[in-house]
């Protein structure tokens, strides 16, 4: 697939004292059923197309991503929730500079994980309130016919995408600014995060 990064050039991109880490767990969730893919610039493992376990590293660590990791076991407590109170299913097994990593619990992590995307164990997003069109985008929509049309046709949560986009700035012009950048977007019929995705 041209342009599209894969699982080794990412690890080749980390710094040299993550390779390791990286490669062993990578051949431990390459030995069970799990398809390899990259996302958001990252491995992601998945199971019938459901997220499971990522793989990646940062400045102080180096480890797993369990997508509903909520739900593992976890009786040694290895586990981190990285935004606690924020984050609902996923959770981090972090790895520091030269860690030993133990293959056959990592392993045993991996398939419990796999077992619970089966039972279809798995954190559903909450409904959101719809947010409101601003003020500025509505004025577009009610001159544009052809715009008006396409954002309707658009999925809800592509809808949903683009209106919370243009409620995080607090400054009028920087939603103006981010109206002008979307309106392109729309007009393809396409989501406002559909360039990120495979």
């Amino acid at each position: 697939m041209e342009g599209k990064k894969t699982v080794e050039h990412f690890i080749d991109r980390t710094e040299e004292h993550w390779k390791p880490i990286l490669r062993q767990l990578r051949q431990v969730i390459l030995s069970t059923e799990l398809e390899e893919s990259v996302k958001w610039g990252m491995p992601v493992y998945t199971l019938n197309g459901k997220n499971v376990v990522g793989l990646g590293a940062h400045k102080s660590y180096a480890g797993l991503w369990f997508y509903n990791g909520s739900f593992l076991k976890d009786d040694e407590k290895i586990l981190v929730n990285a935004q606690e109170g924020k984050t609902k299913g996923l959770r981090q097994w972090r790895f520091e500079k030269g860690a030993d990593i133990p293959i056959n619990q990592v392993k045993k992590y991996v398939e419990e994980a796999i077992q619970n995307q089966k039972e279809g164990k798995e954190i559903k997003p909450e409904k959101t309130e719809r947010k409101a069109i601003p003020p500025a985008f509505k004025a577009h929509l009610e001159n544009n016919a052809i715009l008006k049309t396409n954002f309707e046709n658009l999925t809800p949560g592509k809808q949903r995408e683009y209106l919370e986009y243009l409620h995080e700035p607090k400054q009028e012009k920087t939603v103006l600014n981010r109206i002008d950048k979307i309106i392109p977007f729309i007009l393809e019929g396409k989501g406002l995060n559909d360039r990120y995705k495979k």
